[in-house]
């Protein structure tokens, strides 16, 4: 967030006020957080984050066998996700295949 940090503090600010308040109200022990936030750091393919919350969550008493069950549920619940969601996109590939013409944004 170096970005914002420079160009918009007051934001940044605002989020570190998030986190304070998290840690003050939240209802989540600080194991679940990590493990909640290592899943959306995968899924968001932030390489610092996996990291921060890997470390997070070890420091919060997780074991590596919980931590790799965390990452395995996150690549499940991903594939099934896009295995749905690419459903969706081509529906019934016949149908699809009868709209197909020349003129696809895919074809350069």
């Amino acid at each position: 967030m170096g970005f914002l940090k420079k160009w918009y503090p007051e934001f940044t600010k605002k989020l570190d006020e998030i986190d304070e308040l998290r840690k003050e109200k939240g209802v989540l022990d600080e194991k679940t957080y990590q493990f909640l936030c290592l899943a959306l750091a995968i899924r968001g393919r932030s390489a610092p984050c996996v990291r921060k919350h890997f470390l997070g969550a070890l420091e919060a008493g997780a074991t590596m066998e919980e931590v790799s069950h965390v990452v395995a549920l996150t690549m499940r619940e991903a594939a099934g996700n896009d295995d749905c969601w690419i459903h969706d996109v081509i529906g019934d590939e016949k149908e699809l295949m009868k709209k197909a013409s020349g003129d696809c944004c895919c074809k350069k």
